[in-house]
């Protein structure tokens, strides 16, 4: 119990960490913010979305992909005797990766590309943890 409880908090981390890392450390690092930017402003993301350059944006796409199935990835391999925790760390992303795609005004590209990676990466994600649960 203690253990599905920690694979579930640990594959959360993990799945934020990578998030940030490809979005902000990545992202801004390559395809810079315009000068003025207020990347932690929602009001100011949603009145400028066409500044962003389109590098940004598909790291955006790729960290959401990768941070799903690191952080399944993660928990499973905490867990060893459950899903659950890498369900658990999905559902939280997916949720949060749909915020993030249908809160903001998004071309229609971007919400393709998050729609098509949320499914593609919990495939990925549920096959690397099920390596690690059971065996």
């Amino acid at each position: 119990m203690l253990r599905n409880i920690l694979a579930t908090i640990v594959g959360f981390i993990a799945a934020g960490i990578v998030v940030y890392i490809f979005e902000t450390l990545i992202g801004h690092s390559l395809f810079p913010l315009p000068e003025g930017a207020k990347p932690e402003d929602m009001e100011w993301i949603k009145n400028n979305m066409a500044k962003i350059p389109t590098g940004a944006k598909i790291c955006v796409v790729v960290g959401h992909f990768m941070g799903i199935i690191s952080g399944m990835f993660i928990a499973g391999f905490i867990s060893k005797t459950s899903m659950i925790p890498a369900y658990i760390v999905a559902g939280i992303m997916i949720l949060a990766t749909a915020f993030v795609t249908f809160a903001l005004p998004k071309e229609t590209w971007f919400t393709i590309a998050e729609v098509i990676g949320v499914i593609t990466s919990f495939y990925f994600g549920k096959t690397l943890a099920q390596r690690n649960v059971f065996n």
